[in-house]
């Protein structure tokens, strides 16, 4: 390290652009073992407690507790799957209701437009049929794909919770196995990062799931008042996607308004904007600084360019693991006296402690 330290700049930079590169394409190429392994890992930090009261209160061995809790997060897992299923196939069956009041605010819109731009309705309706013909065709070839990519994504699954069960039972062994990559003299600080890498894990997806509940609770609340349809799977939708910053709220708005569109009048549309805004600013400005943000120290711009780099590498999965990720990656950087200019640089505005600490010694000579 301390002869890498010596070398000309030019040159390190090279060598971390290179190895950036090789990391990045090996990251793409083995994706399908990566994300469901990197999934697994969360999973299994999180149910470490879990795997650990099993094993000292009613003397289970490692093995059959990991195996128990895992296949209890399973179970909820797919409660939740079951439950927007279900949703699902009441909506498929209100289908050609939904097409019939589509056609109808299509027409009022169209009557609307005639008024002001003067554009006649036959030619809006070839533009229409056109553009609904090609929608058709592609949500045809997207549900095709969906369907398709079923058992896909089923073996997903199964492969992220197998990676939790034998992480949790090998967990002592992995341990031991990275203590042993590096020197007797730097135990110590190897144990806090790997214990303060899983506390960070374990919060951050405890408050993650808390997030959850609070904003599907606030939408099912807003729904239920408003009274659209299938409130219940809406608000389930809207909780779920919440967990991708910036961009889940988003999508969960457009599901939400083309269901209200097309089953209940215009006006509640408004009322549906009106109440995600109310939503979000709970969430961005209470919920998610005071449950998930204090146990992820990254700033705002660096998660904006993970969420872009995870997506272009992993897609949407890529998304959901980029911030704790990075939340990984700041606490090694801190606990690396090399590193800490990174990790700063990833963290939020403040001085580093050893700054702060400066600048209170010169304040304490002037006085």
């Amino acid at each position: 390290m301390n002869k890498f330290v010596n070398y000309p700049l030019y040159l390190k930079v090279t060598c971390v652009l290179l190895s950036l590169v090789v990391f990045s394409y090996m990251a793409i190429l083995l994706e399908n073992i990566f994300v469901p392994l990197f999934l697994g890992l969360l999973v299994a930090s999180l149910l470490v407690p879990f795997s650990q009261f099993l094993e000292t209160k009613f003397r289970f061995s490692r093995g059959i507790a990991s195996i128990i809790v895992v296949l209890i997060a399973l179970s909820v897992l797919v409660g939740v799957l079951f439950l927007i299923g279900m949703q699902l196939v009441h909506l498929e069956d209100e289908w050609p209701a939904f097409q019939s009041q589509l056609m109808d605010s299509v027409g009022v819109i169209q009557e609307w437009v005639y008024t002001k731009f003067g554009i006649a309705k036959e030619h809006q309706l070839n533009y229409i049929e056109s553009a609904a013909s090609n929608s058709l065709k592609t949500g045809t070839d997207i549900l095709g794909a969906a369907m398709s990519s079923l058992s896909t994504l089923v073996m997903f699954i199964v492969f992220t919770f197998l990676y939790s069960v034998f992480l949790l039972i090998y967990r002592g062994h992995l341990v031991r196995f990275v203590l042993m990559l590096f020197h007797d003299k730097h135990r110590d600080k190897v144990l806090d990062t790997v214990h303060a890498i899983q506390h960070m894990v374990k919060k951050y997806l405890v408050g993650l799931l808390l997030q959850m509940i609070i904003v599907s609770t606030l939408a099912l609340i807003v729904f239920a008042i408003l009274d659209i349809k299938y409130s219940l799977m809406l608000a389930v939708i809207t909780g779920i996607l919440n967990v991708l910053p910036y961009v889940g709220i988003l999508i969960a708005l457009i599901i939400t308004v083309l269901i209200t569109f097309a089953t209940a009048s215009g006006a509640k549309v408004l009322f549906v904007l009106i109440g995600f805004v109310v939503i979000h600013a709970i969430d961005g400005n209470i919920v998610m600084p005071k449950i998930v943000g204090s146990k992820v120290k990254v700033n705002s711009l660096v998660v904006i360019i993970g969420l872009i780099l995870g997506e272009m590498a992993w897609g949407i999965s890529g998304m959901l693991l980029a911030i704790p990720a990075l939340a990984i990656i700041k606490i090694i950087c801190d606990r690396v006296e090399s590193l800490r200019p990174w990790g700063y640089l990833l963290g939020e505005e403040s001085l580093p402690k050893d700054i702060v600490v400066e600048d209170e010694i010169k304040e304490e000579q002037e006085h």
